[in-house]
């Protein structure tokens, strides 16, 4: 039985009309009914009843019950289809900080999004702390952190590392291309914590007489504080400098003592589910890829948008 017959029957039954059916389905009226009495061959049943002088088409005793019927095999049959495609279709959990997901993989997880991938992604934010217990008990396949903890079923490997920037508004308080440390007001200073070692740098050279203005743990929160409070100044990875600066004109400048580069691990469980194992070799040399032409090209003491 052709499944286009089915839907051309169930088509009839909506649009109660042969010629409106031949509309819709850019057909023929002729190849309608000439398909309609092939259905009914097969089925050895009448499903339309056939009287001249009526205005829309009435279905048999034998139509109306055939009715549901075609409704399951158009959709059991369509579920087929879906089956088959998921079983072409590879997924793959993934976790990373926040920062990590929108500033840095944000353009390499359209890439894995395209219409030729075979990659079903699921991608989650957690701090890193997190990401060990979630892939060790296997609820994520893959994560990138910023620190190595030893799990006895987890490998890990550093993948990349940034540098960290001074970032002002489009009117810096310190207009420079360098500047020091003590040359900044901590008390307008919006905080977020890198990774421990800048967390280290961090306590050791700035908030030793004076606090924040806010402590976030998001990137898109410090966007929104940001815009509210234009003079207050940011450190920041290269990353997410850049995505800061496509938001709004920023001024950047190196650190004459900088903090130390933040550095970014994969990591990996040792025994991978056997059903992950495709997509994850996938990821891992596309990854690679990306990863390695990544550049930023930051201009320093200047305005710059991105």
């Amino acid at each position: 039985m052709d499944l286009t017959d089915l839907e051309m029957f169930l088509t009839i039954v909506n649009t109660k009309n042969i010629s409106k059916t031949a509309d819709t389905l850019f057909l023929s009226q002729p190849t309608i009914s000439h398909r309609l009495k092939a259905l009914e061959k097969e089925l050895d049943l009448p499903l339309i009843i056939r009287s001249k002088g009526l205005k829309q088409v009435e279905l048999t005793p034998e139509g109306a019950d055939f009715v549901p019927i075609a409704q399951r095999m158009v959709s059991l049959w369509k579920e087929t289809r879906l089956l088959r495609r998921n079983r072409d279709r590879l997924p793959l959990a993934i976790g990373c900080a926040d920062s990590v997901n929108v500033a840095l993989l944000a353009p390499f997880y359209r890439t894995l999004m395209g219409e030729s991938s075979p990659l079903d992604l699921n991608i989650r934010t957690h701090q890193s702390s997190e990401l060990y217990g979630l892939l060790d008990n296997h609820d994520i396949d893959t994560a990138l952190v910023f620190y190595h903890l030893y799990y006895k079923n987890i490998e890990c490997q550093r993948v990349f590392q940034e540098k960290l920037y001074l970032l002002q508004s489009d009117r810096p308080a310190v207009p420079k291309p360098q500047v020091r440390t003590e040359e900044l007001d901590p008390s307008r200073e919006l905080y977020l914590k890198w990774d421990d070692r800048y967390q280290l740098w961090h306590d050791q050279w700035l908030t030793h007489y004076a606090r924040p203005r806010a402590v976030v743990d998001t990137v898109a929160l410090l966007n929104q504080l940001w815009q509210d409070e234009a003079d207050c100044w940011i450190i920041a990875p290269e990353s997410v400098v850049c995505e800061l600066a496509r938001r709004r004109p920023v001024y950047v400048s190196a650190l004459k003592n900088p903090p130390p580069d933040r550095r970014c691990y994969q990591i990996s469980h040792r025994s991978p589910l056997a059903s992950s194992q495709r997509a994850l070799d996938l990821f891992d040399s596309r990854l690679r890829a990306y990863l390695d032409t990544l550049r930023f090209d930051i201009p320093l003491g200047e305005v710059w948008r991105a």
